[in-house]
């Protein structure tokens, strides 16, 4: 791993043998952009690769030189105006009302390891051999502002950070418009445009389109980064492969509005920018202020999308999340919420989590209707005190009994937001996001906290952490149940409202890095209305979550395979719910349920006092066999092996890191009449070992790869009165140890 600057050409090469990153300070002391990609070696001079010409209504640089106009080179870090007429990376509105900026070269520093971003999530080193990190710091003359780029090489990985710090070094307030984390210009648009869109209940399906003239973008404009759009795009070539191919993927580790976006010039160049999205957007710079941009991961591969998801996967499992639980397997759990609602009390809580103890469940999790007048969602949010009537032993009491049956307790919050009827709301009314004279919509009956208040976090951080100090709660489901409208707040000046939505973000995260600081034990588990805001920046604090409400095994074929696009399996929580599924209604069999599940930080969503005999037996296998080998689902490699975007079957697989052990997870969706005999190749075994699959027959690894896995059931033929009954909602597990 290094990184060089060639003093003769100005060039900067960030390289580990995996990635090369080029980029070089241009003639009028910007940065332009030569090269992303495979790794090259070292050489002194890439100018050959900083191609001039002069075209027709372009405005050159320097007068008399047609042939550099910044409408056609390749840019690190660009402004608008001044002859690129493409969306640019950085906006800043001067006192004059001007945006022009020319921020140029003025010098760079190395270093081992890898700087904190402050009061924002980032991957970390545990050592500064891990990465090493340049900077790059340009200046704008006239308004002294100072932009610092940073950019992060991981030694071991084919993945570069970036982020972008602002300075006012000047004697004049500044307002930031656009401010994103990176610009990238590639030089050609011959990819198609991946990303995972949905809504709620149908989070992160893959959608695929090619890259064409013009702009093809996703964001969030809700406060949070959204059912409907998740921060994580990718660029691959259309003969892209899960196995063979080149592909960049781009993810922001940020939880509020983002925007990720390609615009395709009309040379071909493809400009791809991510970061805060500029809509609704500013923040206004001070002299002597700073501001930094949220941390980008941009990873590249040359062997399919498995190669870019591991990259990820492994980052953000062993560097992005921290903390007791970064490495610990995940309690098994068993949640009350769709078994019982807000219908409950203390002694019906005691006698699901004596159930679930008896089948081998760690954790009860009591989800809402705990605390203040809470019986239904009209009341009481903001009021974190239990209610006596339903618990009048309180959560202490209650968590005592549940720890004294040997198993752990955890909790439900929402505490970002507000029910008008609640003693918090009767206070403080204005501590609701709210625009005066504006009618307020709600969502679930609620309003949102203003978070961007101090004050605000400081009282839900008290009234958490009274409860977390009193009783001994091991987990926080942490719940967010709607979007930020009417976005104002009554702390903030008329020129700052622009910084509503990014400071209750930061708000958000300080309030976890408290709680997590102050209870580092203590396992939290993101939830925003299930899949709302599943995204990096929360995985910095939260190692798992809720990755969608619909809870229906056939859906999370789609919603956990895209998923595992960028997020390791062991962030994707995952349970067995009740049926008919309360989402879709549909009836799928308990294995199937716990076929999907397993591949995930996995649990239970329902009473298990409602399930007869036969049931328990099988949720006692399930919870015995997951407990042998959770390590291996949520630690171990994964593999997408069949999409179920593509057709009737779906597969994936885990595989441990020293290919000794593998798991594969073989659905159908719907039954077949006299279907093809089927194979699967899988992949990640060492070709040199032989295998038995399901403590049944052998095989070798080079087999099982190149030839493939029998799948074949009772729906091929007529009838195959060796295979068990074949049926909708199918599912198998194949479980292959090294001989």
């Amino acid at each position: 791993m290094s990184i060089y600057f060639e003093e003769a050409s100005r060039t900067f090469h960030l390289t580990n043998g995996r990635l090369s990153y080029l980029t070089k300070i241009l003639p009028n002391g910007q940065l332009g952009q030569l090269y992303f990609g495979k790794a090259v070696n070292r050489r002194p001079n890439f100018d050959h690769l900083f191609e001039r010409v002069a075209r027709s209504m372009s405005a050159a640089v320097f007068e008399g030189q047609p042939d550099f106009s910044l409408d056609h080179v390749k840019q690190e870090y660009p402004s608008y105006g001044t002859g690129d007429f493409r969306h640019p990376a950085v906006r800043v509105e001067q006192p004059n009302g001007g945006t022009i900026l020319n921020l140029v070269y003025q010098s760079h520093s190395c270093m081992l390891g890898k700087p904190a971003l402050e009061g924002l999530p980032a991957t970390y080193c545990e050592n500064e051999r891990e990465a090493e990190t340049l900077c790059i710091l340009l200046r704008d003359d006239l308004t002294e502002l100072e932009a610092e780029l940073r950019y992060t090489v991981f030694a071991d990985l084919p993945a570069i950070a970036r982020s972008v710090r602002f300075v006012n070094s000047g004697q004049q307030p500044l307002r930031l418009d656009t401010a994103m984390s990176f610009c990238l210009d590639l030089p050609d648009c011959g990819y198609e445009w991946l990303q995972l869109s949905g809504a709620w209940s149908r989070e992160r399906h893959i959608h695929t389109r090619k890259l064409a003239p013009g702009i093809q973008s996703v964001e969030s404009t809700r406060g949070c980064s959204s059912h409907n759009h998740n921060p994580f795009v990718m660029l691959k070539r259309p003969e892209t492969t899960e196995f063979l191919g080149e592909a960049i993927g781009f993810s922001l580790i940020y939880s509020g509005n983002f925007l990720a976006q390609a615009e395709v010039d009309s040379w071909g160049v493809t400009r791809v920018t991510m970061g805060i999205n500029p809509f609704a957007f500013s923040w206004k710079l001070e002299p002597g202020e700073a501001f930094q941009t949220p941390e980008a991961i941009i990873v590249y591969t040359d062997a399919g999308l498995n190669a870019m998801s591991q990259a990820f996967h492994r980052l953000y499992r062993e560097r992005l999340a921290r903390g007791w639980w970064r490495d610990r397997p995940r309690p098994i759990l068993l949640n009350n919420w769709e078994g019982t609602y807000f219908d409950f009390t203390e002694e019906k809580l005691l006698e699901i989590a004596r159930t679930a103890r008896d089948q081998g469940i760690e954790l009860f999790v009591l989800d809402d209707g705990w605390f203040g007048a809470r019986t239904n969602d009209l009341a009481g949010l903001g009021d974190w005190t239990p209610n006596r009537e339903r618990l009048p032993h309180g959560i202490a009491g209650l968590a005592g009994q549940i720890e004294e049956m040997g198993m752990k307790f955890g909790l439900w919050f929402e505490p970002e937001m507000v029910n008008k009827d609640s003693d918090l709301y009767r206070a403080h009314p204005d501590w609701a996001i709210q625009t005066p004279g504006r009618r307020m919509s709600l969502g679930r009956n609620e309003c949102v906290l203003d978070f961007s208040r101090p004050e605000v976090v400081d009282y839900i951080y008290n009234s958490m952490a009274k409860l977390l100090n009193e009783a001994k709660i091991s987990y926080i489901k942490w719940d967010m149940n709607r979007c930020i409208t009417e976005a104002f707040s009554v702390k903030l000046p008329p020129d700052r409202q622009g910084e509503l939505f990014h400071r209750y973000i930061l708000g958000v995260y300080s309030l976890y890095d408290r709680l997590a600081a102050a209870f580092p034990k203590v396992l939290f588990e993101s939830c925003a209305s299930g899949g709302g805001r599943f995204d990096p920046g929360i995985l910095y604090y939260a190692p798992q979550g809720w990755a969608s409400d619909d809870s229906d095994a056939i859906e999370r074929l789609k919603i956990q395979y895209g998923t595992s696009m960028c997020y390791p399996v062991s962030s994707i929580g995952a349970h067995v719910s009740i049926v008919p599924n309360h989402q879709v209604g549909r009836v799928t069999p308990l294995e199937t349920r716990a076929n999907v599940a397993f591949f995930g930080a996995f649990g239970y969503e329902l009473d298990l006092n409602a399930l007869d005999r036969h049931e328990f037996d099988q949720i006692a296998e399930q919870v015995k066999f997951m407990k042998q080998y959770r390590e291996l689902f949520q630690f171990g490699d994964f593999y997408r092996l069949v999409s179920p975007f593509e057709g009737n079957l779906a597969a994936w697989m885990v595989v441990s890191r020293d290919r000794k052990t593998a798991i594969v997870g073989w659905y159908k969706l719907l039954n077949e009449v006299n279907g093809p005999f089927r194979r699967v190749k899988l992949c990640g075994l060492d070709a040199q070992m032989s295998y038995r699959v399901n403590g049944a027959g052998s095989y070798g690894g080079d087999e099982l790869m190149n030839i493939g896995l029998a799948t074949t059931d009772a729906s091929a033929g007529e009838s195959l009165p060796n295979f068990q009954p074949s049926h909708d909602f199918d599912s198998r597990l194949y479980l292959l140890t090294a001989e």
